[in-house]
């Protein structure tokens, strides 16, 4: 169920929440296991039949590390990671490879018909990171029932964001409704989850509107004006942003409100002034992923320029790759590691950046860029880009007014992390999350409810 509609908003979530209450309070050693129950029911929700593949990733794994713990050998680790990345690429990429073998005249192919299991990619690199920081000798044992709560835990099982087991593991045995500051984590909780609503419903789909018949266009082999082009390009460098921060922003007010804090995601990514500065500031938890378990092991930048640059290009390369299995997201991985490393030679060099002039070529660099990410074919791509540069009929009718509040939203950052238990400011900000959650029940009672982009990654 989306976290963007009627049955999880006023059925799944209030049942969560009650039955959660309960538990905490008269049956606290049952927490966890509802818990990681509700989760279980929540990824069902969608298909259950992927239930069984996500359970059995988990206590394939915690056996797996159970048996490192005893015998202490390495090679347990790494199978485990390699089975981990041989289900991901049957699920995810078969059918992309299966196509570039069939580029090659004379090699026989084959594809398989199987549907892409929501969160794969997520819950994969969450064993990833477990099993390699239990391999270096940094991560505990957990129990059964932890470590699937760790992996399944249903606000960021299915889009993040990717949470290192230090990070959680501990706040698991608290009693969250006991802590001198529940209420105000509930606050918080209940005002994440209601901006996040806002972001996705209220300004991320109404940009698909702007966005998607400009890339259907672009995909029929359409010529695209100036203006569709540009305006077809803004209206999703926004809409992903709304779309992936809204449903970051409910992942972590959900968590709060069953005790458990999660870490930030967005930091006004469209605020940088350096495509590294873009980095530190957008999807926050996979840039760190890719630098600790990509970067790093490549080499990162203590062993020479030459390898640094080698391994920044090929971590963008596979983070690309990750986002999807098609050359356009390799693209846009290889075009961000290049760019990346041209930063890191601008550096090197001492050269001068005004901020202004950095924010701007940023800009228009992840925009560029966005455009690789949502079209599904380079000629597609090509299509959009000739319009952009003026290669087309220049052409009327740009909504810039529908931007207006995207824009300022996305530059000014707004968030719910504030001091809520102050009085008067805590009435007024009550007061306001309770108008805008009816708005957006009206909004999404009144249109069809759109999924998030990011659940197809």
């Amino acid at each position: 169920m989306l976290f963007n509609s009627f049955a999880f908003l006023l059925g799944f979530l209030p049942l969560a929440l009650a039955l959660h209450w309960l538990v905490e309070r008269f049956a606290p050693a049952w927490r966890l296991p509802l818990l990681a129950a509700l989760s279980f029911a929540f990824y069902g929700w969608w298909d259950w039949r992927f239930v069984p593949l996500l359970a059995f990733s988990i206590l394939l794994n915690w056996l797996i590390a159970e048996a490192f713990l005893k015998t202490k050998r390495g090679a347990l680790i790494t199978l485990a990671i390699a089975i981990n990345l041989a289900i991901l690429a049957l699920f995810k990429y078969f059918n992309f490879f299966a196509d570039l073998t069939a580029m090659i005249p004379g090699l026989p192919t084959a594809k398989l018909d199987l549907a892409l299991p929501l969160g794969i990619s997520f819950f994969t690199f969450h064993h990833v990171m477990y099993l390699t920081d239990l391999r270096r000798g940094e991560a505990p044992r957990y129990d059964l029932v932890r470590y699937a709560l760790y992996i399944a835990f249903f606000p960021q099982v299915l889009a993040g964001p990717l949470v290192r087991w230090r990070e959680i593991m501990h706040q698991l045995d608290e009693r969250p409704y006991l802590r001198p500051d529940a209420a105000e984590r509930i606050a918080r909780g209940i005002m994440l989850l209601t901006i996040g609503l806002a972001k996705k419903v209220l300004l991320g789909d109404p940009l698909a509107e702007y966005a998607n018949p400009v890339f259907a266009a672009a995909a029929a082999g359409e010529a695209l004006s100036m203006a569709q082009a540009w305006q077809g390009t803004l209206a999703f460098t926004f809409q992903i942003y709304f779309d992936f921060s809204g449903y970051t922003d409910m992942a972590l007010g959900l968590a709060l409100l069953f005790g458990i804090v999660l870490p930030q995601n967005f930091d006004v990514p469209y605020r940088a002034v350096s495509l590294q500065d873009f980095w530190r500031r957008w999807h926050m938890t996979l840039s760190r992923f890719l630098r600790d378990y990509l970067y790093i092991p490549l080499g990162g930048s203590r062993h020479g320029l030459p390898l640094q640059l080698w391994a920044l290009f090929a971590t963008m390369a596979l983070g690309g790759l990750w986002h999807g299995a098609g050359l356009n997201f390799v693209a846009w991985g290889v075009a961000h590691g290049v760019v990346l490393a041209i930063g890191v030679l601008w550096r090197r060099a001492g050269l001068p950046m005004p901020q202004l002039l950095g924010w701007a070529l940023t800009f228009l660099f992840v925009a560029f860029c966005w455009v690789l990410f949502r079209t599904t074919s380079f000629e597609a791509a090509l299509a959009i880009y000739k319009g952009m540069l003026g290669l087309g009929p220049v052409g009327t009718g740009f909504k810039w007014r529908a931007f207006l509040p995207a824009i300022a939203v996305a530059m000014i950052g707004p968030t719910a992390w504030v001091a809520v238990h102050k009085a008067p400011a805590a009435r007024w900000l009550a007061v306001l999350t309770a108008i805008l959650f009816v708005l957006v029940l009206l909004k999404i009672g009144d249109d069809a409810n759109y999924e998030f982009i990011y659940f197809q990654f």
